[in-house]
Parts: structure tokens; sequence; C-alpha cells
């Protein structure tokens, strides 16, 4: 949508950081309105701070000292002149109080009135409010005020299987299935646990589970005149333990008669509690009925996947959250919506997939993106991802004619997107791109995790060949400097951070003299080989970089992979401790797979447990992670709740001897 008004405000603070701060100051920029990120520590040095015309700090690293301080937003915004305050999404963007403080303190606030907010932020009140609206629900109940027992009771009632959900908050934080009696005192205790965390509320809601859905979702936009209308509908039912991964526009299975009815269903929930903005209103769908949909929550905010409506309608979301806040009319009418094409989002996240989807943390040695998509990121090269915010650092969104159009251009993007330095799901998301039910458009929110474990690509041949020509160059047993990191061929190649990382850029290879032998380790611990199969006449389009510890990112064939050079030694050794690995008992230490929190001890000191019985839980990146005992015996532990671990650091141990309880 082309800009034909005078800008709405002059200046706008954006209370977020990463790829949505990124995203939301360059339509500001294109409208002439002065933009004002704020940062914490951690982010001092990242991409949104530098694109903002002014950057003020609110606080450390921790979220809830930075990004939640809504005094430290709102004098920010004071300091600055703001006239409004755009939430993005996540942090404070739901947070009716923080309407408020920004109400009080004459700045508009990007985002719906108090009411929306109070209503839709909590599922179980916006489920009742929406049922006296002619929007269609789950069954279920609320279990505010009810003891454990009268919730067992009502869940026989209601009938298994049964999904338990925090009341407050979103992003299918704290949500636990139940299948039968059996397993639901645990799973309320889970739920309360996350969502007290998470939202400071342990507030809970049960609801029928509705056996293979798809989500489907309506964005909507509404001003203070009474006018709302929907743009479509988008179909997120590609999910991972409740968190999108990968979301389309249209769906492929609504048709027009069920998208009107979608539509009107979500402009009544909107309409219901004046909505003001942009929302989004989210159904589940039965999947062997497409055209029978419930209600399940209202996010009174701008949605991570909208740049999928952007690019089928041709409008720009944050611009229309603009105007509107401004108090201008809607510029268009539902009948002048048309959507045009497909559009594919995948969610690049720092983790790691072969190792349970853990989350990554690290330098990014080099970030480069595709060519003819869209992608929103958070890092560049030389950013630092850190374990203080959500994983999701970038996103790759491609529009084209259909859907199977959009599903080749965004699986050859992704391939061409180049990060090294910290682990991802790029191959992950290719993988899955590539299944039948994703292709055919059979899906359901099961379906990633009913999938196999991910194992990763082995090495190809260019992947090794531009490892070992980039060792030969480097003494790989020394510690890397930045300069060894990345060196040469900087003109191809963007700018960032930095004056170092203006002048240097990914190391690239030509090819590989014949004849030569150089032996790697990978990260699952096997011993890779280039055999000098790539002659310097074959060209090769590959990026290698050195990462502190001396280890070799490469990109390469489309995937990456992290490599450890070897000398002949080192290759003899390898092979002799997997021998011993293999004939080894298992490891009575349990080690933190990531660092975190302690946020639950499951048993005491001195308990008997089984192989698999849980022992501890670490919370890092919004997600918690279960430490299970890999043997039968008897428990040591060694860390207290609340205390802070390093990545490896020792939890426990099971030994089959008693514990020493001597002081």
């Amino acid at each position: 949508m082309t800009d034909t008004h005078t800008p709405p405000f002059t200046t706008v603070l954006v209370a977020n950081r990463g790829e949505i701060a990124r995203r939301v100051i360059r339509t500001l920029a294109r409208l002439g309105i002065r933009s004002i990120a704020v940062y914490s520590d951690a982010d001092a040095d990242a991409p949104h701070v530098r694109e903002a015309d002014l950057a003020v700090r609110i606080g450390p690293a921790a979220a809830s000292a930075s990004y939640l301080d809504i005094d430290a937003v709102i004098a920010a915004a004071r300091q600055t002149g703001a006239d409004a305050v755009h939430p993005g999404y996540g942090f404070l963007s739901e947070n009716a109080e923080f309407a408020r403080a920004c109400a009080g303190a004459g700045i508009v606030f990007i985002g719906p009135g108090e009411r929306a907010l109070e209503v839709m932020g909590d599922k179980i009140r916006a489920k009742e409010h929406v049922t006296g609206h002619g929007v269609p629900t789950v069954p279920g109940f609320s279990a505010i005020g009810m003891s454990d027992a009268a919730i067992a009771e009502a869940a026989e009632a209601t009938g298994y299987p049964l999904l338990v959900k925090p009341s407050a908050g979103g992003g299918g934080k704290g949500m636990q299935v139940v299948r039968s009696a059996d397993d639901l005192a645990h799973a309320l205790a889970t739920a309360r646990r996350v969502a007290a965390a998470a939202f400071g509320d342990d507030s809970l809601l049960l609801e029928r589970l509705i056996e293979r859905p798809r989500h489907i979702e309506v964005q909507v936009l509404a001003d203070a005149h009474g006018g709302v209308i929907h743009l479509g509908e988008r179909e997120c039912t590609l999910q991972r333990r409740h968190q999108k991964v990968i979301e389309e526009a249209p769906s492929p299975v609504v048709d027009a008669a069920t998208r009107a009815r979608l539509g009107a269903a979500a402009c009544a929930a909107a309409a219901s509690v004046d909505y003001l903005g942009a929302g989004t209103v989210e159904f589940l769908v039965a999947g062997d009925r497409p055209d029978e949909f419930f209600f399940i929550e209202m996010n009174t905010r701008l949605q991570v996947e909208h740049p999928v409506t952007e690019l089928v309608t041709g409008i720009d979301l944050v611009e229309q959250q603009l105007r509107v806040a401004a108090g201008e009319h809607l510029a268009l009418a539902q009948e002048n919506v048309r959507l045009d094409g497909h559009a594919i989002e995948a969610r690049v996240y720092a983790e790691s997939p072969e190792r349970g989807f853990l989350p990554a943390t690290g330098e990014v040695l080099v970030w480069d993106a595709a060519a003819d998509v869209r992608t929103d990121a958070a890092v560049e090269t030389g950013s630092t991802v850190t374990a203080d915010y959500d994983p999701m650092i970038a996103k790759v969104i491609a529009h084209a004619a259909d859907r199977a159009g959009a599903l080749r251009k965004l699986d050859a993007a992704l391939a061409e997107t180049v990060l090294l330095g910290v682990d991802s799901n790029i191959g992950f998301l290719r993988a899955l791109l590539a299944h039948e039910d994703v292709q055919s458009g059979a899906l359901d929110t099961g379906l990633i995790d009913r999938l196999p474990a991910h194992a990763g690509a082995e090495p190809s041949a260019a992947a090794l060949a531009a490892a070992a020509a980039f060792a030969r160059q480097h003494d790989p047993h020394e510690t890397a400097t930045a300069a060894q990191r990345l060196v040469a061929d900087a003109s191809s190649r963007r700018t960032s951070a930095g004056e170092l990382w203006r002048t240097a850029e990914g190391w690239r290879i030509g090819g590989l003299r014949a004849g030569t032998v150089q032996r790697f380790l990978d990260d699952d611990g096997a011993l890779q080989t280039a055999d000098g199969g790539h002659a310097a006449d074959e060209p090769m389009d590959a990026v290698v970089a050195q990462d502190a510890d001396g280890a070799l990112w490469v990109h390469a064939d489309g995937a990456t992979h992290r490599l450890r050079p070897l000398s002949r030694r080192d290759a003899l050794h390898a092979r002799l401790a997997a021998r011993e690995r293999d004939a080894a008992a298992t490891d009575p230490e349990l080690r933190a797979p990531m660092p975190g929190a302690v946020v639950a001890l499951h048993v005491g000191h001195g308990t008997r447990v089984a192989a698999g019985d849980r022992i501890v839980t670490i919370e890092a990146m919004k997600m918690e992670h279960p430490v299970v005992a890999p043997h039968a015996g008897v428990v040591r532990l060694d860390v207290a709740t609340g205390d802070q671990v390093r990545r490896d650091q020792v939890l426990a141990h099971v030994s089959s001897e008693e514990p020493d309880t001597r002081s």
C-alpha cells in the first residue's frame, strides 16, 4: 500500500527488540516518522539499536528488568518526546497496565483499548465473552477456584483427552495434553508452575482436545469509528510443542465460503470488545471437517507471522496500526481486500534439532540472507545470540503465484541462507518442507511431534573439501582471532556491526588440491575425512568460518556443518575414545543440556529412582527441559532450585551405592 497521507505521528518509541523492532522501524522510516529504540545491556550492539534514529538503555539483560519494566519504557518515551509507543509482540504488547501507563503519560499506545486487552488477555474470560456473541467455542471449563479433586471430576464430565492451558499468556507455554485421569495431577502441577513463572498467574483452563486439528487464524483490522474488516486467514498448523514453526496464507483447505464465515466470526469477536488496530482471532478447525471451527483465543497485537498476510494482500499492517491509533478511518473496506498468490514463512530458531531442539547460543560468525525473498532477521554478522531471550532469530518468507511455487521458493531460500557460528533449525525446516504431508497440505498440529528424531545431513564432499582448504591456510590448533575467523571476499557480502565486520567476511573456497587428506570430528563425534576429491578447477560455493574454539563452520550444498580439525594422532584418539564409550557403562553424572535455571527438583537427596525418572528440570529461553535418570540407582543432588547452571554442569549423580549422608 502506497503512502498518500501525512505521517500519523512525529516520534514513535518501539518497545521491543530483535526482528520485530527492526521491522517496525522500517515502516516508521518509510513514513518519515522519527524512531526510538530501547535496549538492554545484552542488546547494546544489536541491529535495531543502530537502525533507529535514537536509542535509550532501559536496563540489564534480564527482560524483567528491561523490556518488561513499564516505568523504564515510559521514562524513555518521555525523555525522547515520543508521541506514541509501538509494543511489537511479546513483552508488554498485551499488558493492560502498560496501556494505562501510556495513557497516563499522554502517550498513544499503538494497540487496542484496555477493555480488549483485559477481556481477550484472559483465555477463560475471552471464551465466555465470545460465546455470548455467536462465536463457536470448544467444550471445556475454567479451573479457577477449584480444588484438584473438583477439577478431576469436571474433567471426567468433559471427557478425555483434555488440553490444560494457562489462562494468561500465550505461545503455547505451559500447555499440557492429558489423555487419562492418571496423568492429570502431573499436568496440573507443570502447567501451574510454568504459568506462574511466565505470566505471574497460575490460573488454568481445561478444554476438550480436538484430535488432529488444524490451527487457522484470521487477521483483523479495526478503527475507532466502528470499522472492522478481516484480511483472510493464515494456516499455522505446523507446530512443535505448541510453538508455530511454519505459517502460510491462505490456508490450503479453506474455501471462499468458509473464509467468509471465519472472517465474520473474527470480526464479531473484535467488535464485541470495541477493538482498535491489528489483531488476530485464532480457531481450531477439525481435521476431517475443515468447515467446522472453534474459537481458541484472540491475540491483541501484531503476530510473528503477519508477513504472509502482508505479502498476499499488499497491506503494511504496521502502517495500518499507526494510522488507526492516530484516529484515522480504515483506508479500505472489506470488498477491497484481495488475496494475491500464496506466501509461506519459516521461523529460524537458534536451536539444535539434532540435540532435541535445545536452544543454542554463540557468536554469529557469518549471516547472509537469501535473495528474492523477504527475510526479517534479528541478527547479522558479529551479533551474539544469548540465552536471555526467545531463540527465534529470523523469519524467511517466500511469495509466489501458487502454493507449490511458494514451497519451492522457500526451500531454495533456506538453502541459500548462511548462518555460521550458532546452531539453527534451518536443516530441519528444509526436511519438514519436503515432507509429503506438507507438500500435499494434509496438515495437523501433531505432525511435527510425530516425526522421528531429526538427524542432520552428513557433510558433503564439498563441505569437507572447503574445511580442509581452510584448515591448511589457518592453524586449527590455535585459538582463532576475529581476523582469522572472517577473512577475504568482503566485496560480495553485506556490511554489519563494527569496523572489522565491515572489512572481513566468510572465507570462500575455490578448490582443493587433489590427493590431500584432512580429518575432522563432526558434532555427532563421527570421524570425517576430506580425500581431495575436489580439484582446484572445480569451484565450490562454500563459506567457512572458524570459531573461538578452533572449530570450522561450513556452509555448502545448502547445509551447515561444524567440524573440528584433527591431526592423525587426534583422529586415532577419537576412534579409541568412541570404542571406550561404546563399551562403558552408563555415565552416572547428569549434566545440564544447556545453560539455564533449575526450576524444579523432582526427587530428594538419597531417593532411589528408576531409569527415565525425572530428576531436575532446567528452564532456559522460555522452555523447560527435564533431565532424567539414565539408569536405576540412588540420587545425589548437586544443585538446588533457583541455581543458575552452565551447559554440561553436573546437576546430580545416579549411583548404585547409597549416598554419604554424613556431615
